[in-house]
């Protein structure tokens, strides 16, 4: 959801060279393209193009990556629903889902935060904005995870954690 934390695992994956597709930047860049909301731009894409189309979109972008052949491990961030996963299992075989969890008054003072310019500003917002997620069918991905890390405390222990599964993936 956002406010967990799943960019702190790019930023540590980065580092160990793994790279990063973004799903959340696709709508992004679709937006300013479109010099519209990525809200807006999220749904429009969808009607356009089908419910789909940021996963194909991605998967596209991947499967470019993979025949560079540049990286060991490629993260995929941002992924929303679970048709969204059978696509990435049909196309990718060692594909595996990480979600990270934060309860939802400590992901709004993150966003507060941050300050990122989609994200909600005020609380209700913030609840629209889950819920919108949630019917994405978000909470169907998290619960079908082959991992969760769960980010409510401490940095360090947050790094740690990270730190240590993508060690195991990436041995």
């Amino acid at each position: 959801m956002p406010g967990s934390g799943k960019s702190l695992v790019s930023e540590i994956a980065l580092e160990k060279d793994a790279k990063i597709v973004s799903m959340g930047d696709i709508i992004r860049e679709e937006a300013k393209k479109r010099n519209e909301d990525t809200k807006i731009t999220a749904q429009k894409l969808r009607e356009e193009h089908g419910k789909y189309i940021v996963a194909e979109l991605t998967i596209a972008k991947v499967k470019t990556l993979i025949e560079k052949g540049d990286s060991k491990l490629i993260i995929i961030e941002g992924i929303r629903s679970p048709y969204e996963v059978n696509l990435f299992k049909r196309d990718f075989k060692d594909f595996i889902i990480l979600s990270v969890f934060a309860n939802p008054s400590l992901r709004f003072e993150r966003l507060k935060q941050r300050q990122r310019a989609d994200d909600s500003k005020n609380y209700d917002e913030f609840i629209k904005r889950d819920k919108m997620e949630l019917d994405f069918g978000i909470g169907s991905v998290i619960a079908l995870s082959d991992k969760i890390i769960v980010n409510e405390s401490d940095l360090e222990s947050y790094v740690k954690k990270i730190n240590d599964f993508l060690n195991g993936i990436m041995s």
